[in-house]
């Protein structure tokens, strides 16, 4: 049993929001989660920031056989991140990053309807972005979205998790404005070990978080 785990992600949420309270009641900053698993914990950040909630869709790139092993990521836009290092050590061949890459963004295409609606995707040009997801291993989804972010003329980047390696938090500090991650244990294994409760979020979940009513606009 590992001491310190955060009950599920609500509770982490809650716990990353004390450490986010300079941001609250700004009217320039946005929370966007990286879903499915992000969303939980941003509603929490965004209801005690009294911010905007959004998604900002992802995709992790996994290695054939050990999906969850990231080696890359895509992220709306078309912005693709490779971790170069994992690709040699492996051997992955470019046709095969490109068969992945192409069915995760069928996925991105599938999910930005299913979550959104037909509001469109916010306005984060000038504006501080809070990226929120349940924690941090490779970091290869959390880079995909600062730089998408970045193409999209976004203001201020924050990067914010409940728990990350610290290795992961390190490097997004390098492309981040400021990085929030509250507990970076060693070893960190996996980010589900820092969970109780580590149950897949559904698209049902997801949805229902993103309509609840404590909603602001987008609009500054």
């Amino acid at each position: 049993m590992i001491a310190n785990r955060f009950r599920d992600r609500s509770e982490a949420g809650r716990l990353l929001a004390d450490r986010l309270r300079g941001y609250a009641n700004r009217p320039d900053v946005i929370v966007l989660a990286l879903p499915r698993g992000g969303v939980p914990v941003a509603y929490e950040v965004a209801r005690a920031l009294d911010a905007p909630l959004d998604v900002f869709l992802v995709r992790k790139m996994g290695v054939p056989g050990h999906e969850e092993f990231a080696f890359g990521a895509i992220a709306t836009g078309g912005i693709r991140v490779i971790n170069q290092d994992v690709v040699r050590a492996l051997g992955i061949p470019p046709k095969l990053i490109d068969a992945i890459a192409a069915r995760e963004q069928q996925e991105l295409e599938r999910r930005e309807p299913l979550y959104r609606g037909t509001r469109p995707p916010p306005d984060v040009r000038g504006r501080t972005v809070i990226l929120v997801d349940d924690g941090l291993a490779t970091g290869s989804t959390m880079l995909a979205a600062v730089r998408a972010l970045r193409s999209e003329g976004v203001g201020r980047v924050v990067v914010a998790v409940p728990v990350a390696s610290p290795e992961s938090c390190e490097q997004l500090g390098e492309e981040a404005d400021d990085v929030i991650c509250a507990v970076t244990p060693e070893p960190f294994n996996a980010v589900g070990l820092w969970y109780q409760d580590f149950s897949q979020t559904t698209d049902d979940e997801v949805k229902e978080l993103l309509a609840r009513p404590n909603r602001m606009s987008h609009t500054p």
